[in-house]
């Protein structure tokens, strides 16, 4: 009987609660998203910063359990999700969707209150992950390609949200966040490819953590840098980037560069780990130099 309690308790539904809509990840795709806001606000208006951070969160939750729920046969065949609520028994099918649906109301509801554009910027990146990324992922290696569309959204999604249109400055923070993202998962793949193998995943652009995948890694790398630092040259607009600013931010690619080329060599787990976290560290500090370099220049 207390076994049936302690499954059904308040910490137990709250963290399945949690799981379901990834609250970790939904927390960092706020932080991009209000990281965007702050890069293209005039003002900064409070009421908009709390309406994107919940439309995001919203968003972003919506899009993992619509995920939780088509792969949860899967799920159940690896060690990293097998403890999922769906997989582990926790939560049924039906919970999952009611709050998948609510989710995706309320985040483009939320949206939309800021502008239109944004809700539909929401929109699609809640289509992609859940219709396109989501089923492509046990097909071909090209899914990560296609999960990078809505997962370079955030940032960009903050610009929107301050001015309400769509242009080279928010097409130029969507450009950072999506070839960032090739290093950053294929590092993810790298070291998860045993257990991604049991649910029959394939997230490496060869099919297998190899030369020719630490390669890829390597030129995407190149690229994040490379898009990272186009600001400062003057013509995105006004989103600008001072020289001080530009050095750090090369500064924090060379660091993730160090550890791709790390990961040519060696090709181990450890590498793979380690090139994962510096990706994570890159990518925060970039939206922090971003919004501080323009507050202070």
């Amino acid at each position: 009987m207390s076994n049936i309690k302690s499954t059904i308790s308040a910490p137990s539904v709250l963290t399945d609660f949690k799981e379901i809509t990834k609250m970790g990840l939904s927390i960092s795709v706020v932080f991009s998203a209000i990281a965007g806001y702050l890069l293209g606000a005039v003002e900064i208006n409070f009421n908009v910063v709390l309406l994107l951070a919940l439309g995001g969160y919203f968003m972003v939750g919506a899009s993992n359990a619509f995920n939780q729920i088509i792969e949860r046969d899967l799920d159940a065949l690896m060690d990293r999700t097998k403890n999922r609520p769906i997989p582990a028994g926790r939560m049924s099918v039906t919970t999952a969707f009611i709050i998948a649906s609510l989710f995706t109301v309320l985040g483009l509801v939320t949206l939309y209150i800021i502008n239109p554009k944004t809700a539909m910027w929401g929109a699609i990146s809640i289509f992609l992950y859940t219709s396109v990324y989501t089923p492509l992922k046990t097909k071909t290696p090209l899914a990560v390609f296609v999960g990078a569309l809505p997962g370079a959204i955030p940032f960009m999604l903050g610009w929107v949200a301050a001015r309400g249109e769509f242009g080279i400055e928010p097409g130029t923070l969507f450009a950072i966040q999506f070839f960032w993202q090739f290093p950053h998962f294929w590092a993810i793949g790298w070291f998860l490819y045993e257990d991604y193998k049991k649910g029959g995943f394939f997230m490496l652009p060869t099919g297998k953590p190899d030369k020719g995948t630490a390669v890829q890694i390597i030129l995407y790398s190149v690229w994040t840098i490379l898009a990272s630092i186009i600001p400062v040259f003057g013509f995105t607009g006004e989103l600008k980037l001072t020289i001080v600013g530009a050095i750090l931010v090369f500064g924090l690619g060379v660091l993730m560069l160090v550890y791709a080329l790390k990961l040519f060599q060696k090709r181990t787990v450890k590498a793979a780990k380690q090139l994962m976290l510096s990706s994570v560290f890159y990518i925060t500090m970039l939206q922090i130099i971003y919004v501080a370099d323009k507050f202070l220049r």
